[in-house]
């Protein structure tokens, strides 16, 4: 059994790229950081910042590059993809999550993750979660316009 499976929250590092594929499928890339915060052994705290690049095809692509910008949160549900090209003689390689589903952050009215959003009255429904609709062609990643 394989599973290739990311799921990351975080920040914007930058503003979303929108793009068009030459089949004129949407693709939007853009950047997230993930911060982590630990106490050493002798207690110090610690944190680490990583640096990851996301790719998103489709609606959501267009809903990524209208709504989203540097420095608001998401959270980010794909696979890791490796791809490589030769520039200037040197072999060069972009490892990056390609989204399956995308959730935008906390609004300003403090709105988080919650998959329940809360009617009146403190109830809450189940809410159906967007999926990307993949193009019925094969997506040769050279032809990925960044």
């Amino acid at each position: 059994m394989y599973l290739n499976k990311a799921i990351i929250i975080g920040n914007l590092t930058r503003d979303p790229e929108l793009k068009s594929l030459p089949s004129g499928i949407k693709v939007t890339s853009f950047g997230v950081a993930t911060n982590s915060v630990w106490k050493d052994k002798d207690g110090n705290k610690k944190e680490d910042t990583q640096f990851h690049n996301i790719v998103v095809f489709g609606r959501q692509a267009e809903n990524v590059a209208q709504y989203m910008k540097k420095g608001n949160s998401i959270l980010v549900e794909g696979r890791m993809q490796t791809r490589g090209w030769e520039q200037d003689g040197v072999k060069k390689y972009r490892t990056e999550i390609i989204a399956d589903k995308i959730q935008f952050g906390p609004k300003s009215d403090g709105a988080g993750f919650s998959s329940k959003p809360k009617e009146e009255g403190g109830a809450s429904k189940s809410e159906e979660l967007d999926t990307i609709e993949y193009p019925e062609e094969n997506i040769n990643p050279e032809e990925i316009p960044f």
